[in-house]
């Protein structure tokens, strides 16, 4: 999946002289926490988020004074050193970024302009439609050999029991480097049958492990 398929393509931007009482206004109205700063070619030159806002506005126990600290130009709070992606950058490449840099947004560019903006809550929400996790189903975890087949060889055994799969995420065991974990979510509401499949096998089902079936 890649960037232009989750970013959101109407961005509310202002100006490096509008003032922290627009940005104020500006956050309220459209519910945003996050506000790209463009200049007349509309070129990204800097970001205002709400937590720049409140570190830069009077304290609510002090809200009608130091009135004019509202007044002042986003240019003067608004970050610079900003990290920007491409709409055809990788969905994973991104979360990477969001991880190692601890960034809540991404502003999107293409030719030097802004076309969009990720936020933290636009990657869960691709994360959760990613795994599957948002669809009724079950998760089977399996502790595989770390050789190639295995996936192939656990699709065949659930695609036996006529199950859709929704999603597969794949692991390394911790404990053993010759090992790999496969989560496995399935469209089907009792995996005991899968379950027993998958042992009789020889595959070491994590979870769920349930009593009675043999291991």
């Amino acid at each position: 999946m890649i960037v232009e398929e989750i970013m959101k393509t109407k961005v509310s931007t202002l100006f490096p002289t509008n003032t922290i009482a627009d940005a104020i206004h500006l956050m309220r109205s459209k519910k945003i926490r996050h506000i790209p700063i463009i200049n007349t070619e509309e070129h990204l030159v800097g970001l205002v988020t709400s937590s720049r806002i409140r570190n830069a506005t009077p304290s609510i126990f002090h809200a009608n004074e130091h009135l004019e600290d509202l007044q002042k130009p986003l240019e003067a709070i608004m970050r610079t050193d900003i990290y920007t992606g491409h709409p055809l950058d990788f969905v994973e490449e991104v979360a990477g970024l969001f991880y190692e840099h601890h960034i809540s947004c991404l502003p999107i560019i293409k030719d030097k302009k802004l076309i969009g903006i990720i936020t933290e809550t636009d990657l869960l929400r691709t994360m959760v439609e990613l795994t599957g996790a948002h669809q009724p189903g079950s998760q089977i975890d399996v502790k595989v050999p770390n050789i190639s087949g295995v996936l192939c060889e656990i699709a065949g055994i659930i695609r036996n029991r006529k199950a859709n799969i929704l999603s597969v995420l794949v692991y390394p065991d911790k404990q053993d480097e010759h090992y790999k974990i496969l989560v496995i979510r399935v469209q089907m509401m009792n995996p005991i049958g899968l379950i027993e499949d998958l042992k009789q096998a020889g595959y070491h089902v994590l979870w769920p492990n349930l009593p009675g079936i043999s291991q």
